[in-house]
């Protein structure tokens, strides 16, 4: 088992909170106030589980300061007012940053019972193995 210590701990449920207003937020049609709530807390609870300075290591490499600009302008965005634009911005830099963990995630999920076979639908695998076959996605 993992053991955590009781910063990460305490990350892991910034992060859970954070995901949990950015869904919700969006689910309410883009309120402002809980997209807001969820990008602070999803940063913050991100800063807690790797650390202050792993966390700024990881998000201003050179080869991800276009990934970076794009996420954190979307957060910015949403602060300043324009949910929309700023989730879609959010999105964009989300894909960017975290391109090379996404066939990691999709060799991974390929081997879970119920959702592997899902994957492996006609429609979906074509999408599924473009995905998981490169890092390349932009």
């Amino acid at each position: 088992m993992i053991s955590l210590t009781d910063s990460q701990k305490i990350g892991m449920g910034l992060t859970g909170f954070g995901v949990f207003f950015l869904f919700f937020g969006m689910m309410l049609f883009f309120d402002k106030a809980l997209l807001a709530i969820g990008n602070i807390l999803f940063v913050s609870g991100l800063s807690f589980v790797i650390g202050l300075e792993r966390t700024f290591r990881f998000f201003f490499q050179r080869h991800k300061l276009k990934a970076t600009s794009f996420f954190l302008g979307g957060v910015l965005v949403v602060l300043l007012g324009w949910p929309i634009v700023g989730v879609v911005l959010e999105i964009y830099g989300f894909f960017l940053l975290f391109r090379g963990f996404f066939p990691v995630a999709v060799g991974f999920i390929r081997r879970v019972p119920v959702l592997g076979s899902l994957l492996s639908l006609p429609g979906i695998s074509a999408l599924v193995d473009k995905i998981g076959e490169s890092n390349t996605m932009v």
